[in-house]
């Protein structure tokens, strides 16, 4: 009942969260102007949108094939693909969660530790995070004067401001913070025999091996070319259902493949802050980065944002909702055949 209870308060802390961002999204906007926008979308650059996204699904999924792999097991498309979107379809649940339920289901299903499956996620992150970070890199080097400026005046000025205010900016207390994480490593090195006694140390200790069995996956993979090839087609694919939104609104017509990258790397860190499915802060920064970098009316950022983020969601909640009751049923089917 505890455990229940705190799992509906972290649901509805981060519903929370998101319902404040969305209010500072949609702070300003003039809503008649907004919804006069939305009525002239051309819906067919949305369904394409959601075309490239349903090929990326499927793209990773056999990505997360390859990298399962070397630890020994060989797990079926169709399980990979469904275990990948109920982890999707989880995230809507809690931020991050869908890491945890796609490597219990497909573990479940084919039989393989979760804990090598985490290891196998973290490298998918790893990956991603450095092809995010090489397509912010072309971004500065195609125009710093553009892209620079919005990156340093409207991510890093407020999250430097941000933490010093939580933590301060003298060098005195960074050094002691410095000093005291080294002191708890070396205390925990020292004490790790004894620490070993206790069944929540080895249980952690068993799962952060597992997750290097996983990381070490990469080094034994046979086919590294065809993960990397996998990577670079979901980043274009995303860069793709990205960009070519901006055709559903006649007003943002006009926006290139580079300014579809540039929608895709703020729209990425929206995505990543600890709210559900980034609901709120998706919105916020990219509208303000159509309206800071470009110039177009906050309306008609806001009104790209509700098209992107609500399509894509909706798709995911879709296949993801489609993907749990094949599983569901499936399981059903073989408990039957099993007490037959």
């Amino acid at each position: 009942m505890k455990k229940l209870l705190i799992q509906i308060l972290k649901i509805v802390g981060f519903l929370a969260l998101g319902v404040l961002l969305l209010y500072f999204a949609f702070r300003g906007v003039a809503l008649n102007e907004l919804a006069s926008t939305l009525q002239k979308v051309n819906f067919w650059w949305i369904g394409l949108s959601l075309l490239f996204a349903g090929i990326s699904f499927l793209i990773r999924a056999r990505r997360w094939m390859l990298l399962i792999e070397p630890l020994g097991f060989n797990p079926s498309y169709i399980n990979t693909y469904h275990s990948l979107m109920v982890g999707y379809l989880s995230n809507y649940a809690l931020p991050r969660l869908g890491e945890v339920t796609r490597c219990v289901t497909l573990g479940n299903r084919e039989k393989i530790p979760v804990d090598s499956l985490f290891g196998t996620v973290i490298i998918e992150r790893v990956t991603d995070m450095l092809m995010l970070m090489l397509i912010l890199v072309i971004l500065l080097i195609s125009w710093m004067e553009k892209f620079g400026a919005f990156f340093g005046e409207q991510v890093l000025q407020p999250l430097e401001e941000k933490l010093v205010e939580l933590f301060g900016g003298t060098l005195v207390f960074w050094l002691m913070v410095s000093a005291g994480l080294v002191i708890f490593v070396l205390l925990i090195y020292l004490l790790r025999k004894r620490l070993y006694r206790f069944a929540l140390v080895r249980k952690i200790r068993g799962i952060f091996l597992g997750i290097l069995d996983g990381l070490k996956t990469i080094y034994r993979m046979k086919r590294k070319w065809e993960f990397v090839l996998h990577s670079v087609l979901i980043w274009v694919l995303y860069i793709l259902m990205t960009w070519v939104v901006v055709f559903a609104l006649e007003e943002l017509s006009g926006l290139t493949f580079i300014d579809g990258m540039f929608l895709l790397v703020i729209g990425g860190l929206g995505m990543s802050a600890p709210v559900t499915a980034g609901f709120g802060a998706y919105h916020w920064i990219t509208s303000r980065g159509l309206m800071f970098v470009y110039g177009f009316s906050l309306e008609t950022g806001t009104a790209y944002a509700i098209l992107a983020h609500e399509s894509n969601s909706l798709l995911t909640i879709l296949l993801g909702a489609i993907s749990y009751m094949i599983l569901m049923f499936s399981k059903k089917n073989t408990k039957l055949k099993t007490e037959s």
